[in-house]
């Protein structure tokens, strides 16, 4: 048995650095603040799933995620579902007026955000504020 978990962790291992991409981080109470605590840059994904226009950032941030790698490995991303956190006190507190927002966080700074834009040069231009932060 322990032969077993030791070859599935050294796969696991070996597997980790030809994965994909990250998973987005899904938003619950108090995961912003970790993250931010812990140094890093936060770019928050107001969405729903019935938004086109959340879906039409999402190809486009993906699009970017695979073009620079960097993107993933310096952000933490973080979708907030609107559907289950657009009335929550986070959002209120951000001042997040809709689904289709896009914000970054850096420490107790908002560094910047877009509203329901989906051209890639303004989402590219707040991923590169959210990557030159981290660096």
């Amino acid at each position: 048995m322990i032969r077993r978990r030791f070859l599935a962790a050294t796969v696991a291992l070996l597997a980790a650095p030809f994965a994909a991409t990250a998973e987005p981080v899904e938003f619950t109470p108090g995961i912003v603040q970790e993250h931010l605590a812990a140094g890093e840059t936060v770019f928050l994904d107001f969405k729903a799933t019935w938004c086109t226009t959340c879906a039409a950032q999402e190809r486009v941030i993906d699009a970017l995620k695979a073009e620079n790698p960097a993107y993933e490995e310096q952000i933490t991303f973080v979708n907030v579902d609107w559907d289950d956190y657009g009335r929550h006190s986070f959002t209120r507190d951000l001042n997040v007026p809709r689904r289709s927002t896009l914000v970054v966080l850096r420490g107790e700074e908002e560094l910047g955000r877009i509203v329901a834009q989906t051209g890639r040069d303004e989402i590219k231009a707040l991923m590169d504020t959210a990557l030159n932060a981290g660096m």
